[in-house]
């Protein structure tokens, strides 16, 4: 593991005061491998601690709300609309969250902060289950809006098509 350069540190927030609000929308993706018995489990509505999908997409929202209290230098903004959805893939649960705001910067890190805070959550939920299970693949499908305009991961994005749920 390669150690960070010892220098004295300069960070700054990105000053977007002269960009004008518009809408803009990013929709980002997490996945966790589980075993066939945990999906099961998921899908049956037998994990000890409750409803799953619920309390993941309730997590995801509230984190995407809070995500500027989380990331240092990433600006509140108001959030318009969080969707949260899922999809079972074989071995995976796949997250998807979508964030739609009008502001003069967009909503990827929030997006992003509510597919991982859901996909934390479903752990937590299921760890009883399975300690085992595996968070990884956390990436931006998409963005919309702004100066640079629209944004996909095409490669990504193409992969799985996820139905709201």
């Amino acid at each position: 593991m390669a150690v960070m350069n010892r220098r004295r540190a300069e960070v700054r927030m990105a000053d977007v005061s002269a960009k004008p609000p518009t809408l803009r929308r990013a929709v980002a993706r997490c996945e966790l491998a589980l075993k066939p018995r945990t999906l099961a489990t998921i899908k049956a509505g037998k994990v000890p601690k409750g409803d799953v999908w619920s309390t993941a997409q309730v997590a995801g929202i509230l984190a995407s709300k809070r995500t500027a209290e989380l990331i240092p230098l990433c600006h509140p903004i108001p959030i318009s609309h969080v969707a949260l959805r899922s999809a079972l893939d074989g071995r995976r649960l796949v997250i998807e969250a979508e964030v739609t705001t009008t502001a003069p910067t967009g909503p990827e890190m929030e997006a992003l902060t509510a597919a991982a805070i859901a996909a934390l959550t479903v752990y937590d939920m299921c760890k009883v289950i399975e300690r085992g299970i595996v968070i990884r693949r956390l990436y931006l499908v998409s963005k919309l809006g702004g100066k640079s305009g629209t944004w996909s991961n095409r490669v990504e994005s193409s992969e799985l098509r996820i139905r709201n749920s």
